[in-house]
């Protein structure tokens, strides 16, 4: 074999290794691609999942913040009144100082009217205790009901607003359970997801042992009778009840703070002439309100 045949059989080999080794690194490189793209796919999947969920917080939040703007405007109009009952108190003091000193200078009025104007002098003195003992109740109650809501809806920030509604009217809290999330169609067995909503509103009201709560049963205005329910009347007494009872044996509420009571269809929040306003008047309204006892007691003038 001569040297040009060797040196061609040489260069052959060269560029036939050559060959093998660009191979291996191409499948190489290649794997380490897949594997790339593959780790890419998995990250944007991520971000899209980060995505969502943030848009899902922004949506929450708004909705948080529109819920907390309409408590403070309840609140401001509260301290609007409780300024005007201050206002007054400051002037029925103002008039009874005055009355005082005019008192003390007229030497001329006998004894029987001057006992008369004492007994008017107190009686106006009283009234201004009442309207500062009343004041201080309201703000009282005020902050406990404003307290109450936040709590409430702190725990069930996880519900539906559709199926759970918070507010505050004339002082006293009311939640709206829908029938959809509580009953089935024309029945008062409480479903297992309700369930877990009124442990939630347990755990608050016993907290607050000063409370009583007053649960109403609501309807819409189509006729019901079946061999349960002769009518609505009855539907939503049954319901009421339904609810008080798992407050009471479930979640430990103290019987003798609870009142079950239904309003069947005479009381809408609604129109009954379409689906959408029969549903929103198909509900369960839990009231917070205070002790009756303590309510009347509240109420009563002071003694002259």
């Amino acid at each position: 074999m001569n040297k040009k045949t060797t040196l061609l059989l040489s260069l052959a080999a060269m560029l036939s290794f050559s060959s093998c080794v660009s191979k291996k690194k191409f499948a190489g490189l290649q794997g380490e691609l897949d594997r790339t793209r593959i780790e890419n796919e998995k990250i944007g999947a991520q971000l899209d999942n980060c995505n969502n969920e943030k848009e899902r917080l922004r949506s929450m939040l708004a909705s948080k913040a529109d819920q907390l703007s309409r408590t403070q405007a309840e609140l401001d109009i509260e301290k609007q009144r409780n300024q005007g009952l201050e206002d007054q108190v400051d002037y029925f003091k103002e008039n009874n100082n005055d009355l005082i000193d005019q008192l003390a200078q007229l030497s001329v009025i006998n004894q029987t009217g001057a006992e008369s104007i004492k007994k008017s002098l107190d009686a106006i003195q009283s009234q201004s205790n009442y309207i500062q003992d009343l004041n201080s109740s309201i703000q009282r109650k005020d902050s406990t009901a404003l307290a109450l809501v936040m709590n409430l809806k702190r725990s069930l920030g996880d519900v539906n607003d559709e199926d759970v509604q918070i507010e505050v009217k004339k002082g006293v809290v009311y939640i709206s359970l829908s029938d959809r999330m509580l009953f089935e169609s024309g029945s008062a067995q409480i479903s297992q997801a309700a369930g877990d909503v009124l442990g939630k509103i347990a755990k608050v009201v016993n907290d607050h042992s000063d409370l009583d709560i007053l649960v109403e049963g609501h309807t819409d205005n189509v006729p019901i009778k079946n061999d349960c329910m002769k009518d609505n009347w009855d539907l939503s007494t049954a319901r009421s009840t339904a609810v008080v009872r798992i407050l009471q044996w479930r979640y430990k509420v103290a019987p003798e703070r609870l009142t079950a009571g239904g309003r069947a269809h005479y009381v809408p929040k609604a129109d009954n002439n379409d689906s959408a306003g029969r549903s929103q008047n198909r509900r369960t309204e839990i009231l917070i309100l205070p002790k009756l006892d303590q309510f009347f007691k509240l109420l009563e003038a002071p003694s002259r």
